[in-house]
């Protein structure tokens, strides 16, 4: 993983207005013209000439004055993760994970302080939930995101905190910096990760680390409802299921 970012010396505007503009499309799920203009403080017409630009590159579409985030990123999102070899190796045994268990299971990686999932398979028994291949959350409100960063260095933690912050998704998340470092010593010596509804609530997950050697690639989660992955289960049959599909797969990453 590549998670370390700074910020540049000479930040090239109309880059990073761009980028916000992709962005902002995708958290108003779509905007006209003049939405975008407000959220974004900028002229209209600047609005107009960043979307046509986009439009015409094929990064966004629009309809009926309404643009929207096109599919050319799944392209270039498809390939990045083509080229992931943890995403290669892994894929065949969640598979496994999901039949074997009923539930959704998650592979994730951290990358510039924040969590994306690599890849999801879905269990025949698994809920529908909000997250997707891609999506990028907050390390510090899920099992897996927790997984990683105890596995990361104190000091790579603190930036990220810093960067990023702790707010709460659900009454649930942790959001004291020393009570997450306690979470964090609990899950490195334990080697799992627990989330009670820390993200979603209703939804529980249990993740164990992927490791080469000492570092951190990612993290493995099975996730359902809370009637579902109860503690017993969870410790039982779940966690078991999990180790042995992580061991496989770390295995695979370094030696085939």
């Amino acid at each position: 993983m590549d998670g370390n970012s700074t910020e540049p010396n000479t930040p090239v505007k109309t880059a990073q207005t761009t980028f916000r503009i992709v962005e902002t499309l995708k958290s108003l799920d779509g905007a006209t013209v003049t939405e975008l203009s407000g959220h974004l403080a900028i002229p209209k017409s600047s609005a107009h000439n960043y979307l046509r630009t986009l439009e015409h590159e094929g990064y966004v579409i629009e309809s009926d004055g309404v643009y929207e985030v096109g599919l050319r990123f799944l392209d270039l999102g498809g390939y990045a993760r083509s080229r992931d070899r943890l995403y290669t190796v892994a894929t065949p045994e969640m598979k496994r994970l999901a039949e074997t268990t009923g539930e959704y299971a998650n592979l994730l990686v951290e990358e510039h302080g924040r969590g994306v999932f690599l890849a999801r398979e879905r269990g025949e028994h698994a809920v529908s939930l909000d997250s997707y291949t891609g999506q990028s959350v907050r390390l510090h409100t899920t099992a897996l995101g927790k997984t990683v960063l105890a596995f990361l260095p104190r000091d790579r933690v603190e930036a990220i905190i810093d960067r990023h912050g702790l707010p709460a998704k659900t009454e649930h998340t942790i959001t004291d910096r020393d009570e997450l470092f306690e979470a964090l010593a609990d899950i490195r010596q334990r080697e799992r990760a627990y989330d009670r509804e820390e993200r979603i609530k209703g939804l529980n997950c249990v993740a164990v680390p992927i490791l080469s050697g000492d570092d951190i690639t990612g993290a493995l989660s099975v996730s359902g409802p809370v009637s579902r992955m109860d503690e017993e289960r969870i410790d039982e049959e779940i966690l078991p299921e999990l180790r042995r599909a992580a061991n496989i797969i770390e295995l695979n990453q370094t030696h085939s």
